[in-house]
C-alpha cells in the first residue's frame, strides 16, 4: 500500500499505481527491513511470555533422562527447522537424529524404538506426514514434544508436551509463507537445546571436541605438540658457520642452543644471526660462536599448552616473536613452534 502522503504525480496520472508502490518499497526498503526484524523479534518476546514453568521442566525431564535415540522431524520449512533443531542438540551433547516423515511412513520408522523421544515440528499441527505417524509412536510408547503453532491442532492434543510456536502474524507481507513462525519454532529449539546442555554439565572442552574441523573446536583443542618441530639444535660453542648450516638445513627461521643435558640455553633466529654478524668485525668471525650470538632465557612454551594460548604468547607484548622454543616436563627441549604453523592450522 501507499502511504496517503505519497503521491507521484507522473505515475497517478498514468493509472500506474503497481508501478507506484513498488517504487515506494524501494525507497522505503530500509525501513521495512527494520519494521520486520522488530516484527520477529517480538514474536519471540510473546513465545517467552507465553511459556509456562511446569513445561519447560517437563520438556528438559524428557530429553535430559532420555534413554533411547531423540527423533526430530518435520516436513517442509519446518523440516529444515528440525533439522537444525537435531544438528544443534547433537553438537551440544544430545545426540538428536533428523527423520523425514514420509521417509518414516515408508521404512525408516524401524529407528524409532520404545525410549526413544520424538520432537515434531509443525505450524499448523495438521501436517497429515506427521498425523499418520501418530498411532505408531504411541503404540512404541514414545514420549512426544511437540513444537506446534495451533495449541488446539491434532499434533498437540496426542503430545505429552507443547512448546507453543504460535504467532500473531508472519513476516510475509501476504502471511502466507512461513517467517516468523519458523523463527519462533528455531528460537524455541535453540532454547531448550542450550538449557539442556547446562543441565548436563557439557564444558566448552566437550563442545569442542565436537567440532574439531572449526576455529572454536581448534582453540580448545589443538596442542603445541601437534604442531611444533622437532628440535634443531647447536651446542654453545659451535661457531657461526655451523649455525647458518643448521638454520638452512631445518628451515625453521631459528635454531635451538641446548646443552650437554639437552637443556635450553638460548636461541638463534635469523635476525640474531645477521645483527650479529653485522656488527663483528671480519677478523673476529672466526672465533664467533653460538653462545655469544644466542638470546639467553627466552620465552618457552611446553608440549601440552594449547597452540592458541601460544599464539596469544607470541602476540600480545611489545615485540612480536615468531618462534618458541618447546621444553617438556623434565626440562628438556624437544621442539620448536612457529608463528606461521599457528596461523596455518586456521586458529
Amino acid at each position: 500500500m501507499i502511504g496517503k502522503d505519497i503521491w507521484f504525480p507522473s505515475l497517478k496520472d498514468n493509472g500506474n499505481a503497481e508501478q507506484a508502490t513498488k517504487l515506494y518499497i524501494v525507497n522505503n526498503s530500509f525501513e521495512k527491513v527494520v519494521e520486520l526484524l522488530r516484527l520477529e523479534a517480538d514474536a519471540i518476546e510473546q513465545s517467552a511470555k507465553r511459556l509456562e514453568k511446569s513445561v519447560v521442566e517437563r520438556t528438559i525431564e524428557i530429553l535430559e533422562n532420555c534413554k533411547g535415540n531423540v527423533i526430530v522431524t518435520g516436513i517442509g520449512k519446518s523440516g529444515i527447522i528440525a533439522q537444525k533443531i537435531a544438528q544443534t542438540l547433537t553438537s551440544t551433547g544430545t545426540v538428536a537424529i533428523f527423520v523425514h516423515p514420509s521417509d518414516a511412513l515408508h521404512g525408516s520408522l524401524g529407528i524409532i524404538t520404545k525410549g526413544d523421544v520424538v520432537i515434531a515440528v509443525s505450524n499448523s499441527g495438521e501436517t497429515d506426514e506427521i498425523l499418520l505417524l501418530l498411532p505408531t509412536l504411541k503404540a512404541r510408547t514414545v514420549c512426544i514434544i511437540s513444537i506446534v503453532g495451533n495449541p488446539s491442532s491434532t499434533l498437540a492434543r496426542q503430545s505429552d508436551v507443547i512448546l507453543d510456536s504460535s504467532v500473531d502474524q508472519e513476516a510475509c507481507p501476504l502471511n502466507l509463507a512461513p517467517t516468523t513462525s519458523t523463527t519462533v519454532a528455531l528460537a524455541l529449539g535453540d532454547a531448550i537445546a542450550m538449557t539442556l546442555m547446562e543441565a548436563k554439565g557439557l564444558t566448552a572442552e566437550d563442545f569442542a571436541a565436537n567440532h574439531p574441523a572449526g576455529r572454536l573446536g581448534k582453540r580448545l583443542t589443538l596442542k603445541v605438540s601437534n604442531l611444533m618441530h622437532d628440535s634443531p639444535n647447536i651446542a654453545p660453542d659451535d661457531g657461526w658457520l655451523e649455525v647458518v648450516k643448521a638454520i638452512s638445513k631445518h628451515s625453521l627461521g631459528a635454531v635451538n642452543v641446548i646443552d650437554e643435558h639437552d637443556k635450553l640455553v638460548g636461541i638463534i633466529t635469523e635476525g640474531d644471526l645477521r645483527r650479529t654478524i653485522e656488527k663483528t668485525e671480519a677478523k673476529n668471525l672466526e672465533n664467533l660462536t653460538a653462545a655469544q650470538m644466542m638470546t639467553r632465557r627466552p620465552t618457552t612454551v611446553a608440549p601440552e599448552m594449547l597452540a592458541f594460548d601460544a599464539l596469544k604468547l607470541m602476540e600480545n607484548r611489545p615485540m612480536q616473536i615468531s618462534v618458541l622454543p618447546v621444553i617438556d616436563e623434565q626440562g628438556s627441549c624437544v621442539g620448536l613452534i612457529r608463528l606461521h604453523d599457528i596461523v596455518r592450522s586456521g586458529l
